[in-house]
């Protein structure tokens, strides 16, 4: 028996499809769906010369009642686009490939403004671009799609569009990601207490000396191709940056609201790509729930017995809170919010948390606080991502620790690591960047290793002081993951410190103008700033070696271990972890994992001085004079009143 074809649509690209479909074919053509589907269609084609948004949604729902798969073509600025093939009850479909093209796109505001109007019934005028060879281009490509549908070969057909170029008739293939939000076809399961345990399982590490469950090589089979693409990809462009001493590759992240930018810093440009795409992954994760529909809206007040109480993790100070304009309002238990599930690991059992310190949304105000991605980590496994997000934590927390509290600590000797490789990064740096590494052991009383490591620039011109941080079981590690971000500054941004110097300097007198992320890097760039950290610029001090610095024991093949280990050292220092799961379809596919970790009682990293959160952790006044810094308790007032200068 014929298969059967329905197309439905009108204009040349339809015409020229019917009469190119070989004639084994049954072809039926409608003009709309309005007749309905005859029995027995095995393929929908919806074809015009134009862009009819409203007849694709519409094609969506005659697809997913009748179980009958389509696939359209259409013509959009002078482009032809070609699929996706859409199977009903599978994700992955037309708005989906639509959404995907939007963002990547650079007008995707005006897109999506556009899109919407068209929507309602709406249609564009005829392009001048479909010239009656561009739609013949578009029919053979269309017809050779419905043979390999009908025929079965489908291997590589589903989840893409082809985009064909009506001016030059080039053709470019594309992938297509299931969109987690898609209201079509992506329906999110309910936030849930269940869903929210977690037991952690074994995770084998590649290698002895690795602290990851998945090597490169595997990662690197998938994440250019599933998610790096120009035109439809989640991230959509890199830049190599060949000013750093190391290899710099930044990714983009396109969001509704502009571009955000993430950088991966290895010694391999191919490393530092993938590293980005991870980044770049995890920030996508982190902003919004996309794997889960949040249920739970009510007051703390009400919910008390099962809820993380929000002035555990800091809170904006009273004063914060009462200048004109402040764009968050006090916490008030009576108040109801948004909570989502998360597992407390101290209690061992499922707790909630306010919606908007398990995601990060970049700090756009509303709520009670202002919370970045703090304790966000990508890993291959749920335990390597929870590893990650607890070391994040862990590391702004012992630098900002050691900011407000003004702690003169211990200068490390790079050198007496006994590794060839750091050695060669130190001396890369003073070679080729001009700056004077100073490493510092920023342990706190967890004991987990912990640095604070510093360059000094030599020259005349450039950043005078830029400032980072690390955090690893292995403190070589945690110093080398420091190196790299510290590299990622030099001689990039020389040109911006010179051309805004009074800015910065407007900055240096008046706190209160530092406001954004990059202001606190680039104010300590200033050298009129240097006076500022002699708290740990004394010369003059013993250096300690890292055998005497560092005192962490064992080294285990299986991560999980590891995890074990951390987690056992923050609890015996009251200390809980607390991990929410922002794991989306879009990395699970792969086995990647998300999580967004809180260890209440750490110092939460805050950007723009007036959102600085310290209020309700009383550790930042105990912890300096339990580890000899000071001879008794901080208070408030003593505390460092200056921006901090994590970059």
């Amino acid at each position: 028996m014929s298969a059967v074809v329905v197309v439905v649509g009108e204009g040349l690209l339809a015409d020229s499809v019917c009469k190119e479909l070989p004639a084994k074919y049954r072809i039926i053509r409608y003009k709309n769906f309005e007749p309905g589907l005859p029995e027995g269609t095995d393929l929908v084609l919806v074809l015009h010369d134009a862009w009819f948004p409203a007849v694709h949604k519409k094609a969506e729902e005659v697809s997913r009642s009748s179980g009958i798969p389509w696939l359209r073509g259409f013509v959009s600025f002078g482009e032809g686009v070609v699929g996706p093939l859409v199977h009903p009850g599978t994700p992955g479909c037309s708005q989906c490939a639509d959404m995907r093209k939007l963002f990547a796109g650079r007008d995707r505001r005006e897109m999506w403004e556009l899109q919407q109007r068209l929507a309602e019934n709406g249609r564009m005028i005829r392009d001048s671009w479909a010239s009656r060879s561009g739609l013949l281009q578009m029919a053979y490509l269309l017809v050779s799609e419905v043979h390999r549908v009908l025929e079965g070969s489908l291997d590589d057909l589903e989840g893409r569009v082809f985009l064909i170029n009506l001016k030059t008739l080039q053709n470019s293939c594309h992938k297509i990601l299931p969109d987690s939000l898609c209201p079509v076809c992506s329906p999110l399961p309910e936030d849930s207490q269940a869903a929210a345990r977690i037991s952690i399982k074994p995770s084998p590490k590649v290698n002895p000396n690795s602290y990851r469950c998945r090597s490169m090589d595997e990662l690197n089979t998938f994440l250019v191709k599933d998610y790096l693409d120009p035109r439809t990809g989640l991230l959509n462009g890199k830049m190599y940056d060949f000013t750093p001493p190391f290899a710099d590759v930044i990714v983009n992240l396109p969001l509704f609201s502009g571009d955000e930018g993430v950088a991966g810093r290895t010694h391999s440009y191919k490393v530092s790509e993938l590293t980005a795409i991870l980044e770049g992954l995890e920030r996508s994760c982190g902003m919004a729930p996309r794997g889960k529909r949040t249920v739970v809206y009510d007051s703390f007040r009400n919910l008390e017995d099962r809820a993380l109480n929000p002035v555990k993790v800091g809170v904006h100070a009273d004063e914060q809170y009462a200048r004109p304009g402040f764009p968050f309002k006090k916490f008030d238990p009576d108040i109801p919010m948004n909570w989502v599930w998360g597992y407390s690991f101290l209690q061992e059992r499922p707790i909630l948390v306010p919606e908007l310190l398990a995601y990060y949304s970049l700090g756009c105000g509303q709520g009670f606080v202002y919370e970045t991605s703090n304790g966000c980590a990508l890993g291959g496994s749920l335990e390597e991502a929870i590893f990650y997000g607890i070391l994040e934590v862990v590391e702004r927390d012992s630098f900002l620790m050691t900011w407000y509290g003004k702690l003169s600590l211990p200068r490390l000797d790079p050198y007496s690591s006994n590794d060839q490789e750091l050695k060669l990064m130190i001396d890369r740096v003073r070679t080729v960047a001009g700056y004077d590494l100073y490493i510092y052991n920023a342990t706190m009383e967890h004991g987990i290793p912990s640095i604070w490591a510093m360059a000094k620039n030599r020259k005349q011109k450039g950043l005078n002081i830029i400032c980072a941080a690390g955090a690893h079981p292995d403190p070589v590690r945690a110093v080398k993951s420091a190196v790299h971000e510290l590299a990622g500054m030099m001689m990039t941004l020389d040109d911006k410190l010179e051309a805004n110097q009074e800015e910065f300097l407007r900055m240096l007198q008046d706190s209160s103008l530092v406001r954004k992320m990059d202001d606190h890097g680039m104010l300590y760039g200033l050298p009129q700033a240097e006076e500022r950290l002699k708290f740990l610029l004394d010369e003059n001090g013993p250096l300690q070696t890292f055998s005497e610095a560092f005192k962490w024991e064992g080294r285990h093949a299986d991560l999980t271990d590891d995890l074990q280990d951390i987690l056992q050292v923050l609890h015996g220092v009251n200390l809980d972890v607390i991990v929410v799961d922002q794991t989306t379809p879009e990395v699970k596919r792969n086995g990647l994992h998300c999580v967004k970790v809180l260890i209440p009682g750490m110092v939460p990293m805050t950007f723009g001085h007036h959102l600085t959160r310290v209020a309700g952790i009383e550790r930042v006044l105990r912890v300096p004079m339990e580890l000899g810094y000071a001879k008794e308790p901080l208070a408030f007032e003593q505390l460092n009143p200056y921006p901090h200068p994590f970059p």
